[in-house]
């Protein structure tokens, strides 16, 4: 807990910076503490990304980012600490009771942190993804070592900058400063609503109540949980300025809404926000357009580089491209990893998802056992009450368009990956919507918060079997704090692997010894796949991976040996 702290102070200190300049740029008037982070993430994120293309994400770039930091904050010193100060003030006026909800919220998401890494996809791809551009910045044809690194999210290339992994091995801990920024956004927006009762403020001010859902994403850099802050941001900056729009808040939706996308591309959906707005205020706004547009441009430049260096395919896993590169991965490949993703919200195999009709795939959708049946149903749930919440408590425009860009990105989702985790933004928009019709007293605020806080004491203090809630095996223990963690936080990793060389061809791979986990990794030594995944390619689709030259940064391709003799 404690050298988490340590690094969040730091990156406290580089995003405020980053951000700052960012809104002086960008000309987005904006003196709230998290709104400056926020986008000195997303600049943050931008630089390294295009740093990436050439260099490793290291001490080399740190280097950089450190004297451009400094001469910001000297540069701008006197301006920067207003920003704090707006903060500290916000802070002081918070009541008695949401100063300790948050003081102690603030060390739970620290010990949770520090606790044992909980989402499963940390093991397969997050720990490598973030490894690789610490040591070698974007690699050719990476993906054909292990096709799960194609999915290289813009919050694993901001989390492999605040790694430090030049210096300590067991940061991974940027989805949880994120969440901490979360809830330092909603206290002071649920202060002013005991003031004002504004309804608005509420439903963002409830977000803290999420934590106990939100716990399971921090202890990884999960892209999911950016993408659940962002979109509550987002709805209520959509909420409170749909009808007297103005500039700066357009600007400051749209790069929120870049910075959502570019960590998720399914997220795509909320551009629509700003797209809303723009047809609204379109007059005011045509003369204002030119910078969203270029910098909207800049991040779809950047992911078609990074996508197409890691996978030789600019909008993969779409196949489409009109070049043709040598550490290009199989088209077939691509298949697989567009048919497992779209199967995987039924637990259908391709075959089986083929001969149902989208009614039978429905139900089965619906009836899925443990967390993902509950989500799915309660989406449903949601979608046919919600409008009677909004049309007798909330009958506003935005309120209303907002419930239509939410539906209309729960039939793209259905259409594609209706994984449960995809729609939670609207999930938790709609219930802290719905919720604030009920909690609408201060003491019954209060009583809730201080109840989830407790909730979250005994699930990071006591271990509990969780096999109810969900049936992969491994994810149905639940990660508890140690003393040892108290200072030093857990490796990276869940598992204590041990690894063997294998080499294929010319490829030296390392591979986790009695691992179950098909896709499984963890925080091996790199190159590091496990054997069965690539014996699984190598038997059914004819195709290793082998390196294009003598050296690791230059990259893979994809060998094919059906015309080898066995």
């Amino acid at each position: 807990m404690v050298f988490i702290l340590l690094s969040w102070i730091y990156m406290v200190f580089t995003t405020i910076n980053i951000g700052f300049y960012t809104s002086k740029i960008t000309k987005i008037k904006n003196s709230n503490f998290v709104i400056c982070s926020i986008l000195g993430l997303f600049t943050t994120t931008l630089l390294a990304g295009f740093w990436a293309i050439f260099e490793r994400i290291n001490i080399e770039f740190h280097v950089f980012f450190l004297v451009l930091n400094i001469g910001i904050y000297v540069r701008f010193k006197s301006e920067i600490h207003l920003i704090y100060k707006s903060l500290f003030q916000k802070l002081e006026a918070l009541t008695l009771s949401l100063k300790v909800i948050l003081f102690s919220t603030t060390l739970l998401i620290l010990a949770q942190c520090a606790s044992v890494p909980y989402i499963i996809d940390n093991e397969s791809y997050y720990i490598q993804t973030i490894k690789w551009i610490n040591e070698y910045g974007f690699v050719k044809g990476l993906a054909n070592l292990h096709i799960f690194l194609a999915q290289t999210s813009g919050w694993h290339i901001a989390q492999s900058v605040f790694s430090f992994s030049f210096l300590y091995p067991n940061f991974n801990d940027l989805s949880g400063f994120f969440l901490l920024l979360g809830n330092i956004y909603a206290f002071p927006h649920l202060n002013a609503y005991f003031k004002n009762k504004e309804s608005n403020h509420l439903i963002i001010g409830l977000l803290p109540l999420a934590n106990i859902f939100f716990f399971s994403f921090i202890s990884t850099p999960s892209p999911d949980l950016p993408i659940y802050i962002l979109s509550l941001i987002l709805f209520f900056k959509f909420t409170e300025n749909y009808k007297n729009g103005n500039p700066e808040t357009f600007h400051l939706i749209s790069l929120l809404v870049f910075f959502a996308v570019f960590i998720k591309t399914t997220s795509i959906v909320l551009v629509l926000i700003p797209l809303v707005l723009f047809a609204k205020h379109y007059k005011m706004l045509i003369p204002e357009i030119v910078k969203p547009v270029v910098i909207g441009l800049l991040v779809l430049l950047l992911f078609t580089i990074k996508n197409t260096i890691i996978s030789g395919y600019p909008l993969f896993p779409a196949v489409a491209n009109p070049f043709s590169f040598d550490f290009q991965i199989p088209e077939a490949m691509a298949h697989f990893y567009y048919d497992e993703t779209r199967t995987a919200a039924f637990s259908l195999t391709e075959t089986q998802f083929d001969s149902l009709g989208i009614f039978e795939v429905f139900k089965i959708w619906i009836f899925r056992p443990g967390l993902h049946g509950l989500f799915n149903t309660l989406i449903l749930v949601l979608l046919v009450i919600t409008p009677a919440f909004i049309f007798k408590f909330f009958n506003k425009k935005p309120f209303w368009m907002l419930y239509g860009i939410l539906f209309f990105q729960m039939i793209v989702l259905f259409l594609s990956s209706p994984q449960y985790r995809f729609f939670m933004n609207a999930v938790l928009f709609f219930t802290f919507l719905i919720a604030s019709t009920i909690l609408s007293t201060q003491k019954s605020i209060v009583i809730s918060l201080f109840s989830s806080l407790g909730i979250l004491i005994v699930i990071l203090m006591v271990p509990f079997n969780l096999s109810l809630f969900t049936t992969n095996v491994h994810l149905k223990n639940n990660s508890t704090l140690s003393v040892s963690e108290i200072v030093f936080p857990h490796s990276n990793s869940k598992f204590d692997l041990r690894y063997q060389s294998i080499k294929n061809g010319n490829l030296l791979y390392n591979s986790p010894i009695n691992n179950t986990f098909f896709w499984g990794s963890g925080d091996g030594k790199l190159p590091c796949v496990n054997k069965d995944q690539l014996e699984y390619f190598e038997v059914y689709y004819k195709i290793i991976p082998q390196l294009r030259t003598t050296h690791l940064k230059d990259g893979f391709y994809a060998k094919n040996i059906s015309n080898e003799s066995n």
